[in-house]
């Protein structure tokens, strides 16, 4: 089995194939989920999309999830607020922690921006496991989002 930094290696360039040419925000963003999934086999792994002052849940893959995530609460609030990928070993120790499921352990969202570098939306993704991500994970998964917003923003 490949180690993780060669899982991305390999994925990247097939990313990047997968969305050439298609410009729907829906479709991208549902493919892309649907590919890191598969690949990782993570608890959940889906987007969460700015609109208003809030983020709504966006394509997605795993289980059912909040609809909703206000400005500044929980890891992707928090994330969008602080412009910044944020990566947590143990959702229980992270203050507003907003627990659409119980089985989530750790967490890592990442967000994605415009070529204005306006966030549109964030990339979350969860894990049944503690301290599921790491650097590697927020290195790969910040170039995940670059090849999204080249394509569709």
């Amino acid at each position: 089995m490949n180690n993780k930094r060669e899982k991305y290696e390999e994925l990247l360039p097939q990313l990047a194939a997968l969305i050439e040419g298609e410009t729907d925000e829906t479709a991208v963003l549902a493919n892309v989920s649907a590919a890191l999934a598969t690949e990782f086999d993570w608890w959940w792994t889906g987007f969460y999309l700015v609109r208003g002052d809030e983020l709504l849940l966006g394509p997605f893959q795993g289980p059912v999830a909040c609809y909703h995530i206000a400005y500044g609460r929980g890891v992707c609030g928090t994330a969008w607020k602080e412009e910044r990928t944020v990566v947590v070993p143990d959702v229980e120790q992270f203050p507003g922690h907003i627990a659409c499921s119980s089985l989530s352990r750790s967490e890592i969202v990442v967000p994605v921006r415009d070529r204005q570098g306006t966030i549109r939306g964030v990339l979350d993704i969860d894990s049944k496991n503690l301290s599921a991500f790491d650097d590697t994970d927020r290195q790969y998964l910040e170039q995940v989002v670059e090849i999204i917003a080249r394509q569709i923003y």
